[in-house]
């Protein structure tokens, strides 16, 4: 009778079974949805914000952006999962854009999950040093002597007049 299609995640927001749940983290400060908010929030600990904040967002818990919220800010937080709208830049370790949420703005991440139904616009990095697949392989040193004196071989022939 009371069945849900959808798993909750300790912050509230329903995730489809397929996709991981994001780490566990308590929520300790919540901005209401008819709240409006203008300045900066440091905490160590999780925020969520369903109401419209603007300034700077520093924390080193995680941070939940409920579906109705606006937030313009700058933002720097352990994970992020945006349900609503944000414009500006985060730096996180995991930022999550559900279905509903709209981003205006550059993401310095390590992972990014992008729901079908999200909107993105900017620029991301990601942290980390992996390195690119070559395309061609490495030439060998007796291909590199080769290509050098060929290379050498034409420049020393004077010009035919």
């Amino acid at each position: 009778m009371f069945k849900k299609d959808r798993v909750d995640t300790p912050a509230g927001l329903g995730i489809g079974l397929g996709a991981p749940p994001a780490p566990v983290a308590k929520i300790e400060t919540i901005i209401g949805p008819n709240a409006h908010f203008r300045g900066d929030i440091q905490s160590d600990g999780g925020v969520r914000i369903d109401g419209i904040f603007e300034g700077n967002i520093d924390i080193t818990g995680n941070l939940v952006i409920g579906e109705g919220a606006k937030v313009i800010a700058e933002i720097k937080a352990n994970n992020v999962s945006i349900s609503g709208a944000v414009k500006g830049d985060v730096a996180a370790n995991r930022v999550e854009i559900l279905e509903t949420g709209r981003v205006w703005g550059d993401l310095t991440i390590n992972s990014l999950l992008l729901n079908e139904g999200a909107y993105f616009r900017g620029h991301t990095t990601m942290q980390g040093d992996i390195q690119p697949p070559m395309i061609e392989p490495p030439k060998t040193q007796a291909a590199a002597s080769v290509a050098k004196a060929t290379i050498v071989d034409v420049e020393a022939k004077p010009p035919k007049e």
